[in-house]
């Protein structure tokens, strides 16, 4: 059958339903969306032009296949974004529907996997952390308080390295232990534990702490290849360094009496850090994270004071 229809005639709503498949309701539907353009006639009938009106129906069907809302299909045909485009953002938000769902399977799986004397424990640790994405939030909340100090820059860069993200698809460990951080940074016994850890005794000294976070920073650095290359904690070198930025931090000068200071009311065995730092291991297996280069220089600091292990060092 040929369309002897003249070129440039327009064609009912009843005829565009039936070329295009579409239902009626669905194409008034869409006029009134301001999806579809339309025509009126003399008495008062919608009229489409039946090629542009048939291409367009079409494109809004196949997008719509692939998932897309109106809104974005709206924004394809109006030109405020490429075909790719909108792809492109449908696919973003799957991503993040089925990490969502990935985290909530894991977490059941991890509530199920609970002996029966773990399982109520295990219940409230997960309920509280159902989006992995805002268990991350708050781990970097709780560092940026307490590095506040700190320029944008190298905080974004520490962060990055030792904040781990949430596992897309995580395992029941993975996603018991990253409930674990979430639940430990609300613990504002552990930011005062981390705090002190960081900035040391007598932190109101510090006259610049950017300055010192730089230098203790660069420090960092040698000492993560020590832990890497399993050398054990000593003295010189790194903890020489070490101490000089925090007692040129506070005017002072490297002494015994200096380094004695530096581990008053020290939080270094702290059960709570040394937990949080295990935990984050666990999600960032390759890394070597600032808990463990801080470990190394507070046992080689507490070893350079001991009487004993200087005579047998």
């Amino acid at each position: 059958m040929t369309d002897d229809r003249p070129t440039g005639a327009l064609v009912s709503i009843g005829e565009l339903a039936r070329s295009t498949g579409l239902a009626v309701r669905t194409i008034r539907f869409y006029c009134d969306e301001g999806i579809l353009e339309s025509r009126r006639s003399a008495g008062g009938h919608r009229m489409f032009d039946p090629g542009s009106a048939t291409e367009r129906l079409l494109l809004v069907r196949r997008l719509r296949a692939f998932g897309l809302g109106l809104d974005s299909i709206s924004g394809v045909l109006h030109g405020e974004w490429s075909i790719a485009e909108a792809i492109a953002a449908e696919r973003g938000r799957i991503d993040i529907e089925f990490r969502s769902l990935a985290w909530r399977r894991a977490s059941l799986r991890a509530v199920e996997a609970a002996t029966p004397a773990q399982r109520a424990e295990r219940l409230a640790l997960l309920a509280a952390a159902q989006d992995g994405g805002a268990a991350h939030d708050g781990l970097v909340r709780f560092w940026r308080r307490i590095l506040a100090p700190v320029p944008r820059r190298d905080l974004d860069t520490w962060l990055y390295w030792n904040v781990p993200e949430p596992p897309a698809d995580p395992s029941v460990d993975e996603v018991v232990a990253y409930a674990e951080l979430a639940a430990l940074v609300v613990d504002p016994e552990l930011n005062g534990a981390v705090r002190q850890q960081l900035w040391r005794s007598r932190p109101e000294l510090i006259g610049d702490p950017r300055g010192l976070y730089s230098d203790v920073d660069d420090i960092m650095t040698d000492v993560v290849a020590h832990v890497t290359e399993g050398v054990r904690p000593h003295g010189g070198g790194e903890l020489d360094r070490f101490v000089d930025a925090h007692a040129s931090a506070r005017g002072e000068r490297d002494c015994p009496r200096f380094r004695e200071q530096l581990l008053i009311d020290a939080t270094d065995t702290d059960h709570r850090i040394h937990r949080y730092w295990a935990l984050t291991e666990r999600l960032l297996p390759t890394r070597v994270t600032v808990g463990r280069a801080h470990h190394w220089l507070y046992a080689a600091l507490a070893r350079s004071t001991d009487p004993k292990a200087t005579r047998t060092g």
